[in-house]
């Protein structure tokens, strides 16, 4: 049971049930709480020794975490806890030096965060993939080209090839004219020498992350498409091995891949509503499929009506901060339950202070309105 906050109402502590597969939506506008919050629910869940914790962080707020909330220590002993922090791992896509700088590098290492590189395999992203990662129409002579040459490798390569591979592959492909072959070409070589994703041997992305820590991938350092990118292989792989676990497990076979939390920060950049992204299938399968294999997520966002209605439709529990923006209260009423006394708008009126949060529990068909738990690690998302 993760410990929220307190009932506003009552002051008994407020609790949710971890012990199976969630999805979990938390928004507010800018300023309300969103990603304390958050932090508050990757503190409890990094003491579980079953469940992978990952969180993708575009605005670089959970670094943090491995530092001691100091500045609120009055208030915690106040709530019988204390200041802390928890391991964080971070993970860079690309060369941390490259990114960071070494002076950065080493002050993240003398706080106690573990530094590691993130690198994609080239043959992780399907075909579809790589025409929406250029923005390609596979009807066209380079979007067959380049969806041919993949495809092909995926059938003739078990685990890897490289980005290397697929301009080999085109350049030996005899339907493909020379103006194609070129504009491929300069794109791919692009990808391969100046983004510092793509790797050049195989590298099982699960080993890079560690039960026991909170696992942070920095999307702070990419454009929003390159983001897309990242998340989008990382979600296709991490669902592809829990799901095929879960089927060892069900068998009586020992696995190796454990459940996962998933946590994604300003989620509307990769499930954005009306419009396509890289990252948006994949994570409308992880929420929709999920539940079975173990596979439980966090998203959160100050404009929830931004969000595809698909994801918003399959999250059980909901956690709203205070929300004036119309189109976002229209997005968020839409999620009220029968077994509510009123509509979800008539709980957001009621909020009062920043931290508070309106919450309905699916599961428990409850609707309660939570003062939020102070963090007990340094919450990095505060205003200068």
């Amino acid at each position: 049971m993760i410990m929220l906050g307190r009932d506003r109402l009552n002051g008994g502590e407020v609790f949710i049930d971890d012990s199976r597969a969630r999805a979990v939506l938390i928004c507010g506008k800018r300023g309300s709480g969103k990603s304390y919050t958050m932090g508050v629910l990757l503190e409890e869940l990094v003491k579980r020794d079953d469940s992978l914790v990952i969180a993708l962080d575009p605005m670089r707020n959970f670094h943090t975490m491995v530092l001691p909330n100091i500045e609120q220590e009055r208030l915690l002993w106040d709530w019988d806890m204390f200041a802390e922090g928890v391991p964080v791992r971070l993970l860079v896509p690309g060369d941390p030096y490259r990114r960071y700088g070494q002076e950065i590098v080493k002050v993240f290492e003398e706080r106690g965060v573990e530094v590691l590189p993130l690198r994609l395999n080239p043959g992780d992203l399907p075909p579809d993939g790589w025409l929406d990662l250029f923005g390609i129409d596979i009807a066209t002579p380079m979007g067959l080209a380049l969806y041919r040459a993949v495809s092909k490798l995926q059938r003739s390569h078990e685990k890897f090839f490289t980005v290397s591979d697929i301009i080999a592959e085109i350049h030996s492909d005899p339907l493909i004219r020379e103006t194609s072959i070129q504009a491929l070409v300069l794109r791919l070589e692009t990808a391969a020498n100046d983004w510092d994703l793509f790797s050049t041997r195989y590298h099982d992305l699960l080993e890079v992350f560690r039960l026991g820590a909170v696992n942070v991938v920095d999307l702070g350092v990419l454009e929003v498409g390159r983001r897309n990118l990242v998340v989008a292989v990382l979600v296709r792989d991490l669902f592809r091995k829990r799901r095929e676990a879960r089927l060892q497990e069900e068998l009586g076979i020992p696995t190796q891949v454990p459940k996962i939390w998933l946590a994604i920060d300003e989620a509307q950049e990769f499930v954005p509503s009306g419009r396509s992204a890289l990252a948006k299938e994949p994570l409308i399968q992880w929420v929709k499929e999920g539940r079975q294999p173990g596979l439980s997520l966090i998203i959160a966002s100050q404009q929830p009506g931004a969000i595809d209605k698909e994801v918003l439709s399959q999250c059980d529990l909901i956690l709203c901060h205070k929300v004036t923006a119309m189109e976002d209260v229209d997005a968020i009423n839409r999620l009220s339950h029968d077994y509510m006394a009123h509509e979800l708008r008539h709980y957001i009126r009621q909020l009062e202070r920043t931290g508070e949060a309106v919450m309905v529990d699916d599961f428990r068909e409850t609707v309660t309105v939570v003062q939020i738990r102070p963090r007990k690690s340094k919450h990095g998302g505060a205003e200068v």
